[in-house]
């Protein structure tokens, strides 16, 4: 037969944990839901940033203002991506490509990466190179 002692001991174990139950389960409720309103405050926060960086992108710069005898022709895009389709094409190098457009081999690096964007004299050159067949590129850099 259990002594008193161990069965009252066995019971107050029983309901500390009941009640411990109890309380944690509030806890994580009110943990959970921080949780979501933290995740929902991030997302709404790159929403904004994004926004932000929208805006000034566009707003940032002036068009430039075009002189009397000057036509606008197209205007030219420029990918990131597209550059580096385009050198794979011709089967050139960064640095052959960097030569042939008369920058640094860096340059058309970060260009491909997306880390700098090339300024609209270079974007010209670019759209050149879109027209050349590698015989073309090749002869170019041959006399350059």
């Amino acid at each position: 037969m259990p002594n008193i002692g161990s069965v009252l001991k066995l019971e107050i174990q029983r309901v500390a944990r009941k009640e411990l139950r109890s309380e944690t389960q509030a806890l994580k409720k009110a943990v959970t839901q921080s949780r979501h309103q933290i995740a929902q405050l991030r997302r709404q926060l790159q929403a904004l940033e994004r926004q932000l960086k929208r805006q000034s992108r566009g707003s940032g710069r002036a068009a430039p203002e075009q002189e009397e005898g000057q036509e606008s022709g197209p205007s030219l895009r420029f990918s990131a991506k597209g550059l580096a389709a385009q050198r794979k094409r011709l089967g050139l190098s960064a640095a052959s490509v960097a030569k042939i457009l008369g920058v640094s081999a860096l340059s058309v690096y970060k260009w491909e990466s997306g880390k700098t964007r090339p300024r609209a004299r270079q974007i010209e050159a670019i759209a050149q190179l879109r027209g050349m067949g590698k015989r073309e590129a090749l002869k170019r850099l041959e006399a350059e």
